[in-house]
């Protein structure tokens, strides 16, 4: 594999950081300009799958991004209806990466935006996801593997993406059917169709660019390739220059971050289940979204699992919280047991599914 550097990667990581600081600044939470894990979390709660209040907002950057790709994939023909890799197995892995990165409170994307801001909570996230990459490459290494894909009709293809425009245009025209957050983090958003423009041209530029925050830390560790990493390195770089810029950062520290917890144990062992999941996925909760634009069905029944994954987190309370101050009194947050266990109970799934599509157990069958 080629070592150099993709300069789209590097563009595209300007652009993400450059959208994630400038929709912030027009009025989504601190340090969560973009992150797939929570606008998804948003969505299933403005559709009411889930009844948490602070978190029901329908976000336009998940359909941006999914049209984005559709629209880059179509024109440079690179878009094909395909699907049938263990759809069932995908959706119940990206459920628990959804559920991981609540626990967390963010996805890779996040956390590398959280990063920039100077949560030092987002660097203990940033060691339980390599550790979860180092496991899922410990299993593609033994012959991981979900089975390939094939070609189906174009209805599929568009399935997902349609259904998004459908949703997002009954959202202009009677936003009265869907819930809306009046605090936390739900109440707090960009103009929609700013941020519907600013996530179509992310997910134009990630689908030229394939950026993958997994896919880049597992370059990293099987080939030595570092050409994906590098527009993650670039996010941080923009964002944590833009907080300076626009007199947002205050120093590195893991209390009084926006909406994170210092909870560490949880922070990485959530991770550790979200990197896991997404090696054996073959992509990020973004890349997901970005494959499921160019047609992918089976990137498109998982972004249907972390739907509901999230739904889960909120109706069950395993997602993580965050942090607070209350009357004076520093509060720590972090996850209730339930949420603990869910975790523990994820890596026994994820450990089964390892194990079940590697040479790991087919040898031991013979």
């Amino acid at each position: 594999m080629s070592k150099r550097i993709n300069p789209w990667v590097l563009i595209t990581g300007a652009l993400v950081g450059i959208a994630a600081v400038l929709l912030t600044a027009l009025g989504n939470p601190a340090n969560m300009g973009f992150c797939i894990a929570c606008f998804i979390r948003d969505i299933a709660g403005a559709t009411h799958l889930h009844f948490a209040a602070p978190v029901q907002y329908f976000r336009p950057e998940i359909v941006g991004l999914v049209l984005g790709s559709t629209i880059m994939s179509l024109a440079s023909k690179e878009f094909k209806a395909r699907a049938g890799s263990s759809p069932a197995t995908r959706f119940i892995i990206g459920a628990f990466v959804m559920i991981g990165a609540l626990v967390f409170l963010g996805c890779p994307l996040r956390m590398v935006i959280r990063m920039g801001g100077g949560d030092l909570n987002a660097f203990v996230g940033l060691a339980g996801f390599f550790i979860g990459i180092l496991i899922g490459v410990f299993f593609l290494k033994k012959g991981f593997s979900l089975k390939r894909t094939y070609e189906v009709t174009k209805t599929e293809g568009f399935a997902l993406p349609g259904l998004l425009i459908l949703l997002f245009g009954i959202f202009l025209a009677v936003p009265s059917l869907f819930a809306f957050s009046e605090s936390g983090p739900g109440s707090k958003y960009a103009p929609a169709l700013i941020s519907l423009l600013v996530a179509i041209v992310v997910g134009a530029f990630a689908q030229k660019s394939r950026l993958c925050m997994v896919g880049g830390m597992r370059d990293a560790v099987m080939f030595r390739d570092f050409n994906l990493l590098s527009g993650f390195a670039v996010i941080f770089v923009v964002v944590f220059l833009g907080n300076v810029i626009l007199g947002k950062f205050t120093g590195f520290s893991t209390i009084s971050q926006p909406i994170s917890h210092s909870s560490e144990l949880w922070n990485l062992l959530g991770m550790v289940l979200v990197g896991w999941g997404s090696v054996l996925l073959g992509g990020c909760p973004l890349r997901q979204l970005i494959l499921a634009g160019e047609g992918n069905g089976d990137s498109a029944v998982t972004v249907l699992g972390m739907l509901v994954g999230a739904a889960f987190a909120h109706n069950f309370k395993l997602a993580g919280s965050a942090d607070s101050l209350v009357d004076g009194v520093y509060k720590v947050g972090g996850i209730a047991t339930t949420g603990k266990v869910v975790v523990l109970i994820g890596f026994a799934v994820l450990l089964v599914i390892s194990l079940l599509n590697s040479t790991l157990v087919k040898k031991e069958a013979k």
